[in-house]
């Protein structure tokens, strides 16, 4: 703007200042070369830029202007172009030299009607050192300029531009769908959620921002003819392209993994199809990436779930055909054996009954395992269902030499149970309880209330479990007794999680153990 102001109007009004100056204080004997040269510099400066000879015309113009009118204020023109001329280069020396040729230029002309004396000399290098400033304030203010201006286009770039992709950020997202919409091109708008960087192949790459940026070049690569492109929030990304023919389709073919190289959920949204306001339609494009992220998760989470069951029901059935495998291998021994003595199985009869009965009671535990367990769930008192079990389990205590010792609460504490169940469970605790303790010993049954739930503590005195056991005990098949199947623990432990609680144990070894029931109260 100032470069124009100087070219069409300064220069113009200096030019003419200078003719008639000259013309009125009689300095010039030549008054139509001087208008003539006067008139061809200003249209040297005027066409400029549309002729490149002209340009290069402007100091033989300046010079005989300069010759003609006899005037030294024709110096201030001289620093007019050498301003013009100077930020056409970005080097020091053809600065230097431009700024020298002028003053040279300006010099030899001015003594053309001046004599050379020692004054006119040493004006003359004062006019050299003069241009020499005014190339130095003149750089100075063009850089400034120059890293002002690029300073503000980089402060736009970054407002609308995402510093890591060099794709548009959210608020130039937003923009471009607006301009988009309001030139009423049809488009289809792309958002997409990458699922996880793992699925990216890292092969070489340090960190995330690395795998983004591979992202988006490969985004720019698949998407040439993309309208908008932008990397709005973390790993989402818009892209917005033109609607032609079966463009749904080749956008599914564009977004499959294997194209990609990458997992990625999307959703696509057309204007003005689904909405005819930017606004709108981005809302529309988030809901339904939102639905197809949360139907992506619970298919997976079923997927997961599917494959939990198939490696419980491998476990079991692994551990199932390994405890019957036992029973049989026995019972085959003593038939064959029967079988060398003529059939006279009568010696071994109890034996092979009793490996009978085991796989018997093994079958029905698995069963007991494997069916629901809640049929009957009803408010029971808690207290009773214990008073149940001490009942049931006195004589057998007494039998063992063992000492019971129940601690309650006052307040009643009634549970939403299967009250059989539960009995099943107390039953079976507190005869382990029984068989860990090979000597006399004491059980400890304590009923607690902790907040909105009871505590129900199961304690003995036996021989304990060691640390590295502790935690597969309520695994099926898991056991440490002789005769035992391993699935006792198992079904307690399913049973109380069926009714929205949890079995723990805590053990010492050489002193016993603790099992610990927590179930919710009826409020």
């Amino acid at each position: 703007m100032i470069i124009k102001l100087i070219k069409y109007i300064i220069v113009p009004i200096i030019t003419v200042f200078v003719f008639l100056s000259s013309l009125l204080l009689d300095k010039t004997q030549m008054p139509l070369p001087l208008a003539l040269s006067g008139i061809l510099l200003v249209l040297s400066i005027v066409l400029n830029t549309k002729y490149r000879m002209v340009r290069q015309s402007h100091f033989v113009f300046l010079g005989l202007f300069h010759y003609f009118s006899h005037l030294n204020w024709s110096e201030l023109l001289y620093f007019i172009f050498l301003f013009i001329a100077v930020p056409k280069t970005t080097r020091i020396l053809p600065s230097v030299m431009i700024a020298a040729f002028y003053v040279l230029e300006y010099t030899v002309i001015r003594l053309c009607y001046q004599p050379i004396t020692t004054y006119n000399l040493l004006v003359s290098v004062y006019d050299l050192i003069s241009g020499l400033l005014v190339i130095a304030f003149v750089r100075y203010i063009v850089h400034a300029e120059h890293e002002k201006k690029r300073l503000r286009d980089q402060t736009h770039y970054l407002s609308k531009h995402d510093a890591l992709t060099g794709l548009l950020n959210y608020e130039g997202y937003i923009k471009s769908i607006q301009e988009l919409v309001h030139r009423r091109d049809r488009f289809a708008l792309i958002t997409m959620d990458f699922q996880d960087f793992k699925s990216y192949n890292t092969q070489n790459i340090r960190d995330e921002n690395e795998i983004l940026v591979q992202m988006s070049i490969q985004l720019k690569e698949l998407f040439k003819d993309a309208l908008v492109m932008s990397r709005y929030a973390g790993d989402r990304f818009a892209i917005a392209i033109p609607q032609k023919e079966n463009h749904l389709a080749e956008i599914d073919v564009r977004m499959n993994t294997n194209h990609l190289g990458f997992q990625v959920t999307h959703s696509v949204s057309q204007f003005p199809q689904d909405a005819t306001e930017a606004s709108a339609l981005i809302t529309v494009a988030e809901d339904r990436l939102f639905q197809n992220k949360r139907n992506i998760w619970i298919l997976r989470e079923e997927l997961r779930f599917q494959e939990e069951k198939l490696k419980v029901v491998g476990e079991l059935a692994a551990g199932m055909a390994h405890e019957i495998r036992n029973p049989l291998t026995t019972i085959r021994g003593f038939m064959q054996i029967s079988k060398n003595n003529d059939y006279i199985m009568k010696p071994w009869y109890e034996l092979i009954m009793s490996e009978i009965t085991r796989m018997s009671e093994l079958t029905a535990e698995f069963l007991q395992f494997a069916k629901p367990h809640i049929s009957n769930m009803k408010p029971e008192l808690i207290q009773s269902c214990l008073e149940r079990v001490l009942f049931l389990t006195e004589s057998e205590a007494a039998l063992r030499g063992h000492m019971m010792n129940h601690e309650g609460v006052d307040e009643p504490l009634y549970v939403l149970v299967d009250r059989d169940k539960m009995v099943q469970v107390f039953l079976n605790l507190v005869r382990n309880a029984f068989e860990a303790m090979e000597k006399q010993g004491k059980v400890h049954v304590r009923l607690k209330r902790d907040g909105e739930l009871c505590l129900i503590e199961f304690e003995d005195s036996g021989s304990g479990i060691p640390e590295s056991d502790l935690n597969k005990i309520f695994n099926p098949f898991y056991t440490t007794k002789e005769n035992g199947t391993g699935l006792g623990l198992s079904i307690c432990k399913k049973i109380i999680q069926d009714h929205g609680g949890s079995l723990d144990a805590k053990s010492v070894a050489g002193e016993g153990s603790i099992f610990t029931i927590r179930l919710p109260i009826l409020s």
